[in-house]
């Protein structure tokens, strides 16, 4: 008969990306698909690849993350590195707008992020078997991420 559908472990990747406010990678981390993601938060803030400046009180950080992350161990990973975070309640409805909304939610950076990291075929189809090796084919494509922008923005 086989195991129960609700006990099992489910296999794959968990890709947990930091970005900043256009959708610029700044910190990757992989684990277990059956981890949850606010366990990764800690992580992922450690992970971050330039330099932080100091949080002050006139000038904040901000974090923005979705429901995943709306339990004790999100709120703590960013009070400990100082953010004020923009976090959606998990039972909270979301708000019909009542006029015409110029500009999209502030979601739309990670997820184009995550599209390109997505048409790299190494990185969408897992061929590596070592954790280290898939994480540094996901930030080599993090870099070609960046390195297209820049492209982009000069104009070369």
């Amino acid at each position: 008969m086989g195991p129960n559908p609700t006990d099992r472990g489910k296999k794959g990747v968990k890709r947990s990306v930091l970005t900043e406010a256009q959708g610029g990678p700044l910190a990757v981390v992989i684990a277990g698909a059956n981890v949850p993601d606010a366990r990764l938060l800690d992580a992922t803030i450690e992970a971050i690849v330039v330099e932080r400046p100091d949080p002050l009180d006139e000038q904040p950080q901000h974090l923005c993350l979705d429901k995943g992350y709306d339990n004790p161990e999100g709120w703590q990973a960013v009070r400990k590195h100082r953010y004020r975070a923009h976090i959606r309640r998990i039972r909270e409805d979301k708000q019909e707008p009542k006029e015409y909304k110029r500009y999209p939610a502030r979601r739309w950076g990670v997820e184009r992020t995550l599209a390109g990291l997505s048409k790299c075929r190494a990185i969408l189809i897992r061929y590596a078997k070592l954790p280290s090796v898939y994480l540094g084919l996901i930030k080599l494509a993090c870099i070609l991420l960046w390195y297209r922008r820049l492209y982009r923005l000069k104009g070369f």
